[in-house]
């Protein structure tokens, strides 16, 4: 009969509903952040009365440069303030790391994203930027160059940062797919659902909700890969355990994003 080796280490696993819960609301987070502080805010503090704000564009009489790049610029402000929360964070539950990690890689990566999106396509936020612009082919091939060196570090942030200060250790692959795959996949299923409903037309999922998710957050995806060699966590290497208070809360919020933000909010200064 052979022994059994009782002190071999049991393997935990991240409790998926849980992250794909906290994943729901740092996209929601996201999206308002980009949508709402960014374009919205800074269209009715600096000139129009009233607009309409969804889940995938702000609308209103009222455009200028500046409110077409306050969406970026809120998502990387935001992005800075969740990384420094995120490290100061040294006595906060996984879960809490997770969700500032999750919020600042969907803002960070979004941000960076949409210069290259701009760039290669024409169309968004920074296309409005340069359009009219002299030079307009420069600008372009500054915005993928700008792009593709930001997103890139945008990927090493977001790895180092979940090894370092959620503390997933970098050799195990299953926790790191889990972390990063719930989230990518939870994110492009709520924003396309939320798009729908939008009372601009069924185009905009295709040519910004889409694209916002399944696009600039594809990084997700992939970004174990370029994790650099020596990451080790330096907080406890903890599993995500089931909770149920961060299940309701996403649960609620999500059908509040999708039926009444979905649908438009009309905003008056």
């Amino acid at each position: 009969m052979a022994a059994t080796n009782s002190s071999a280490p049991v393997q935990l696993h991240d409790d998926v509903l849980t992250v794909i819960a906290i994943s729901l609301l740092a996209a929601i987070l996201g999206n308002i952040i980009h949508e709402g502080l960014g374009h919205a805010a800074t269209a009715l503090l600096t000139g129009t009365k009233s607009g309409v704000l969804s889940t995938v564009a702000w609308s209103s009489d009222f455009d200028t440069r500046l409110v077409s790049a306050s969406g970026t610029l809120a998502n990387l402000t935001a992005a800075l303030i969740f990384w420094y929360v995120l490290r100061s964070a040294t006595r906060a539950s996984v879960r809490w790391r997770f969700f500032l990690l999750i919020s600042m890689a969907f803002n960070l990566l979004a941000g960076t994203g949409y210069f290259f999106f701009s760039g290669v396509t024409n169309f968004g936020d920074w296309a409005a930027v340069i359009a009219g612009s002299h030079h307009h082919g420069m600008w372009r091939a500054i915005l993928i160059i700008v792009g593709i060196a930001s997103y890139y570090g945008a990927i090493l942030i977001v790895g180092i940062g979940l090894v370092s200060y959620v503390g997933v250790p970098r050799n195990d692959t299953r926790r790191l797919r889990t972390l990063t795959f719930a989230p990518y996949f939870s994110a492009v299923v709520l924003l396309c659902a939320g798009g729908f409903l939008n009372p601009l037309g069924i185009q905009l999922v295709w040519q910004s909700a889409l694209p916002a998710t399944a696009g600039a957050d594809c990084g997700l995806l992939w970004l174990r890969y370029y994790i650099p060699r020596g990451t080790i966590p330096e907080r406890p290497s903890e599993v995500v355990e089931r909770n149920h208070v961060w299940i309701t809360m996403a649960a609620a919020l999500s059908l509040a994003f999708i039926f009444v933000l979905g649908r438009g909010i009309t905003l008056h200064r």
